[in-house]
């Protein structure tokens, strides 16, 4: 189920204003969050966050196709190794 539409979209506070100040030029390589909840906003495109998902921070370029979604969608947090079925019909 979707956010309602007069609540309008969520962000955390602190990300506005560590945007502002990327878009000033404070942060070079990024801007560091653990905020996967949030929603790319339009003021965001252009920008680069590196995005924690549980054991190290990936870096998502944020392009305008991805504004309306979330962070955490750009950042998997579980690696695919295949199906094991494939790795038994390999050996023989």
């Amino acid at each position: 189920m979707s956010r309602s539409v007069w609540k309008g979209p969520f962000v955390d506070r602190y990300m506005l204003k560590k945007a502002e100040e990327a878009q000033d030029g404070k942060h070079k390589g990024g801007v560091k969050t653990w905020s996967r909840r949030s929603t790319i906003l339009p003021q965001f495109v252009g920008m680069t966050f590196n995005v924690y998902n549980g054991q190290k921070f990936i870096p998502v370029h944020v392009t305008e196709d991805m504004v309306g979604h979330k962070f955490g969608e750009f950042s998997p947090t579980r690696t695919y190794y295949g199906h094991g079925a494939d790795k038994k019909a390999k050996r023989k």
